[in-house]
Formats: C-alpha cells, structure tokens, sequence
C-alpha cells in the first residue's frame, strides 16, 4: 500500500488530462505527410505528365520552394501568420520561432509542433503553382515569385482565417486550406499561365505525358498525405480527426470514380491520368469542409467536384485556350472555391454534418472570403510579375524550350537514353 501510494505522488500532474502526448505523436507524424506531399508525391505527379526532358526541372522546383519557403516561414513567416490577433497581420514577437508557448490557444498542442504543421502548409501551397507553367518557365523567376508570394499572398491569408483576422471573425471557415491553400494557389496559377504563355504547340500539337506512370504512384502519394493534410488539421488524435479523415478519403475515391466515369462518357476510355486528376479534384473539394461534413455529404463532395473541375479543365483550355499546362486552377482553384462556397449546405446538421448556422448567411460569408481571397491573389500575382520582369525573365527562350529545362537549365537528364 505504501509503495502504491508513493507511485501514485510521482505521477505526471497531468495523467488524468488530455492525452498531450497522442494529440503531439499524431500532429508531428501529419506534419511528415503533408511534407510527403510536396516531396515527393506532388513532384512526381506534376513530373509524370510533362515530357521527359522536363521532368527534373519540375522536381527542382518543387525542391527549391520547400526550401525557400520552410526558410521564410522559419524567419517571419509563421509569425506573421499567427502571432496575435490583429485584423490584417500577426506581429513580430515569433520571429525564428522565438517565444514558443507549451499550449498553442486552446490546443493541448506545445506551440513548436503547431507551426511545424502549418510550415509543411506553406511548402505546397507556393508549390501548387508550379503546374501553370512548366515546361517553359524561367527558374530565377520561379524561385523569386515563390518567396514573394509567400510572403505577401500566403501568409496574410492564412492569418485572416487561421490566426484570428478578419475573415475568421466574420465567421468565414476553412478547415484544411480550400481558401488558404487551393483558393490562392489556383487564382494565381491561371494568371501566371496567362502571362507566361502557352507551350509551343498548344493546344493543337502538345506531346502527350511521358510517364503516367509516375503520375498514378505521385497521385497515391497525395492521396495517403492528405490524411495528415486534414486530418492533423483537428489538431487532436481523436474522433474528429477520423472523422476528416473518412470525408477525405470518400470524397477522393468518388471523385476518382467519377471523372472516369465522364473520360468513358466523352472518349470511350478511363484513362489513370483521369482516375488521378479526379482523386485530386474529390481532395482539393472536400478540404475546406473535411472536417465538418459527413461521410455521405463527403462523398457528394467528391462527385460534384470531380464533375464542376472535369468541365472546367475543358473550358479553360479549350474555349479559353489559356495553357495551363497541368490544370492548376481548373482543379485545384475551382475545386477550393467550390468546396468553401459548399460548406454551409453539405456540412449542415440536416446532412449529418456539424456546421450549425444559418445556410445563406454561411454562405454570403463563405463567397466574401473566397471572392477577396481570389482578388487578392490575383492582384499581388500580377503585381510580382511587372516586378520582377525587368530583373528576370518569366519564360526561357525557344531554343531551351525545344532543348528541355532539365538540360537547358540545369545541365542534366533524368534518362539518359532521352
């Protein structure tokens, strides 16, 4: 009995609270699958579809923009993003992660982890864009846009709906980053592919992708990290994360479903580029509600998505004939800003899902946050093009177009029978 009571006095003060130690192990272990998604499953499903002479280009960016930007975020950015509660920025009291506290707001989650997670958010939203443009884009200028971008487009963003701005005090939700992440990189892909211009070809001699392949194993890879993509968005290993995380996973296997479905309507065959692109259409569609929706308005989510972002590819680049080369905006963009404009009717308690308020104002609120998100976007985008073109070209030249950027740019070949 003495012994039990004396073990009983040396037991952590805080055994009986929340699982501290669950709710960090499951955060820490998303963080490494958001960062699997940029490295290496974004990279190998943009690299899949462009041609072989281009492939370490595309993985040279998507490298280099984790680097720049896990730096800036490191620097200033997350503070910037989340320190205070100001209406347009946070403040300075974070700089290099400086003054971390043992409970970030009402998480039992040490603030370090925290923005840990929200820095592997900031890695793949610059690295989205990437997909506007490859193929012909000047890497100077890739690398200095992102850290612009980042900074000027990303992170004021993320505080006005993460880090208690404006836009999250009206109300506006965003679970996982259909307005923070898809919204801001989708609006700018379509203007960056607009001013950079269209592949030699396009649209009626294009060479088709050199490794689908390559696209269905980085597609997988995406669809497996964008487990840690919302589901570490609860902030807790608990039922609400499960329950993101079964959203997330309906929604994508509906979208897959459906944009099959549609290529076997239109074309007579389901190709695997089609079954990934509409994984990831279902993904980037349910993101901004995953964790308010039910599993059955997940899958409503998936289906229309994938049926909105499969019309809008075709629009894009055949009625408006803008090259944007892997569908940036098209899936991405239109499927975030989809997903946030649906939150208030998919995600009602009618539909078993949690959202409680009234729909049309929900969604009054939601298309305000979409629509200044997109303006926004939009308008720093074509702000950091006129900078930066009398400093370094936006596109290469002809000949290093026809040559490849792997070689052009970068002395090398990914094969070396290409």
């Amino acid at each position: 009995m003495a012994l039990a009571l004396l073990l009983g006095t040396m037991a952590p003060a805080h055994a009986a609270g929340p699982d501290t130690q669950g709710h960090v192990a499951w955060l820490l272990t998303a963080s490494a699958l958001v960062l699997f998604m940029t490295l290496p499953g974004l990279a190998l499903f943009y690299g899949g579809l462009v041609q072989a002479k281009n492939l370490l280009s595309v993985m040279m960016q998507c490298f280099a923009i984790c680097c720049v930007a896990s730096l800036l975020w490191i620097a200033f950015g997350y503070s910037l993003a989340f320190d205070g509660a100001a209406p347009l920025l946070g403040g300075l009291g974070k700089l290099f992660l400086s003054r971390m506290t043992d409970d970030y707001g009402t998480t039992h989650i040490p603030e370090n982890v925290f923005a840990l997670f929200q820095m592997t958010f900031a890695v793949i939203t610059p690295a989205l864009i990437v997909g506007a443009f490859v193929e012909r884009v000047n890497f100077a200028f890739v690398v200095a846009f992102s850290a612009l971008w980042l900074v000027l487009v990303y992170v004021p963003v993320a505080h006005w709906m993460w880090g208690g701005g404006w836009l999250s005090a009206l109300g506006a939700l965003d679970f996982a980053g259909g307005i923070v992440v898809h919204t801001t990189a989708g609006v700018s892909a379509l203007l960056l592919a607009i001013r950079i211009g269209r592949r030699k070809g396009f649209p009626q001699h294009m060479t088709p992708p050199h490794s689908p392949g390559l696209t269905m194993a980085g597609a997988g890879m995406l669809w497996v990290g964008w487990f840690g993509f919302n589901g570490g968005s609860a902030l807790a290993a608990d039922g609400s994360a499960a329950s993101a995380i079964i959203a997330t996973h309906a929604a994508a296997a509906a979208g897959a479903a459906t944009w099959i479905a549609a290529e076997w309507f239109k074309i007579g065959k389901p190709t695997s580029i089609g079954i990934a692109t509409g994984c990831v259409a279902g993904l980037a569609t349910i993101t901004p509600m995953a964790g308010y929706a039910g599993p059955g308005a997940a899958i409503a989510v998936g289906v229309l998505g994938a049926t909105v972002c499969f019309a809008a590819t075709l629009f894009v680049k055949q009625r408006l004939s803008i090259d944007d080369s892997l569908d940036v905006f098209a899936v991405h963009g239109v499927g975030g800003m989809l997903g946030s404009l649906l939150l208030p009717i998919l995600a009602s308690k009618a539909l078993g899902g949690t959202f409680e308020g009234p729909v049309f104002a929900g969604l009054g609120v939601q298309a305000l946050a979409v629509a200044v998100t997109a303006a926004w976007s939009l308008a720093v985008t074509e702000g950091l093009c006129r900078l930066l073109a009398p400093v370094t070209p936006l596109r290469v030249g002809a000949e290093e177009e026809f040559d490849g950027l792997d070689l052009a740019t970068h002395g090398e070949r990914a094969y070396e029978h290409a």
